[in-house]
């Protein structure tokens, strides 16, 4: 974009990475130099955490307070209860009304870590959608708002495109949750003065439609900003491991396991996640990225060091660190590895190596352990694996066991009972 916004957020938006779209830039860029603005992202609650893919908007909303404005973390108590088509292939799965609260309950954990909630002018709010939707007349749902949108223009959005031109099927329930969240976004202005709305990229069909909405019944100027979906410089999906997705909660994912996905970001995306996922200043963030050969290494500990402090406190940082420290570098165990516990009736007589690197996810398969250790690659308790169908008992796993894949990948394994 060749506009250049004074107003602080967007300005931080626009050098740090995060700006893909703006409905009206230099309108919003106006009102948010009047004084301070709310702007949410909502927010379904299909697991009991958010995960790595949802950091960026996080740090959206996060830059949002920081720069003088209020944060609306609107969760999706009754939009879950449908399921987003944005950037599905398939309906989601429908979840029970208990599932989603205790999903719910799990995701503020995340929130509490990036963001002050409160009653100031800038404190964040965290309403839920289900308090308007879950008591909506149908008829009157249709008549109200339903008229303001038509089936030609829907049928644009690559969200609904892309599911018919798979012909792939689009039940009327997904099809009604955009005017859901448009729904929303007039809703937020109503009660608590909302004028933007932030989100990915796939959701500016959404996005435009609540705007839409909002002007047309409530004759209100609002707007919305857009971030880029990340991909890794070879195009990978962003968040995706061996063994599952990043989680932000520490009890689905330990500081240890989420320090060392950053330490393990590639060469060419240290400078770019340094500036989108820490608040180091830019000249530091692209003097690290620049660096190359072994200095990146330098580059990499630091991202994991600041993102790790944002999403599990200082203190879990430095712990990760001093454990990478011993592993790497002393060959010890570590006691802050993330660890897997075995049923033992999993065990039974014997599992063999092979298996435990899958359980632990250093192997997404089978067929992949078998090649990490013929390639030389996998370790037992620091010692090479030379055989496949090595089989440990219970008697092995009674005490803690040390698996590795390569240098920079480890876990641990032992038996259920053992536990402390």
């Amino acid at each position: 974009m060749s506009y250049k916004p004074k107003s602080e957020f967007l300005h931080v938006m626009q050098t740090r990475g995060f700006l893909q779209d703006c409905t009206d830039m230099q309108g919003l860029d106006e009102r948010l130099r009047a004084g301070p603005v709310a702007g949410y992202i909502g927010f379904d609650a299909t697991a009991n955490s958010l995960h790595v893919g949802s950091l960026i908007q996080i740090m959206m909303l996060r830059w949002l307070q920081k720069t003088g404005h209020r944060p609306i973390t609107l969760m999706g108590g009754g939009t879950t209860r449908i399921g987003d088509p944005s950037g599905r292939d398939a309906a989601r799965r429908l979840l029970t009304a208990g599932m989603i609260e205790t999903n719910i309950a799990g995701i503020r954990q995340v929130f509490a870590k990036y963001l002050r909630f409160g009653n100031g002018d800038t404190d964040a709010l965290q309403p839920d959608n289900a308090d308007w939707l879950d008591g909506l007349n149908y008829v009157e749902f249709l008549r109200d708002v339903g008229r303001h949108f038509t089936i030609n223009r829907m049928l644009t959005f690559d969200s609904v495109r892309r599911r018919l031109d798979r012909e792939q099927p689009l039940t009327f329930l997904e099809f009604n949750y955009m005017l859901l969240q448009a729904y929303d976004f007039m809703e937020l202005n109503r009660r608590y003065g909302c004028v933007l709305q932030l989100g990915g990229s796939d959701q500016w069909g959404n996005i435009v439609n609540g705007i839409e909405l909002t002007r047309r019944v409530r004759g209100a100027e609002v707007f919305g900003v857009t971030s880029p979906l990340l991909t890794l410089a070879d195009g990978a999906k962003m968040g995706k491991t061996a063994s599952g997705a990043v989680w932000l909660n520490e009890d689905r994912l330990g500081a240890y396991g989420f320090w060392q996905f950053w330490r393990n970001t590639p060469d060419a995306d240290v400078g770019r996640f340094l500036r989108l996922f820490t608040e180091l200043p830019l000249e530091e963030c692209d003097r690290l990225g620049a660096l190359e050969g072994a200095e990146i290494n330098e580059a990499k500990v630091i991202l994991a060091n600041e993102a790790t402090a944002l999403a599990h406190g200082a203190g879990a940082a430095r712990a990760a660190g001093r454990t990478a420290q011993a592993v790497f570098e002393k060959g010890g165990q570590g006691d802050t590895l993330p660890i897997v516990m075995l049923d033992p009736a999993e065990v039974g007589t014997g599992i063999s190596v092979a298996r435990l690197l899958v359980r632990t996810g250093l192997a997404r398969s089978g067929k992949e352990a078998r090649r990490l250790i013929a390639d030389g690659g996998a370790r037992l308790n620091n010692a090479p694996i030379t055989d496949p169908v090595l089989m440990l008992g219970a008697a092995d796993l009674e005490g803690v066991v040390k698996l590795s894949a390569g240098r920079k990948r480890h876990a641990l394994a032992r038996l259920a009972r053992q536990a402390a």
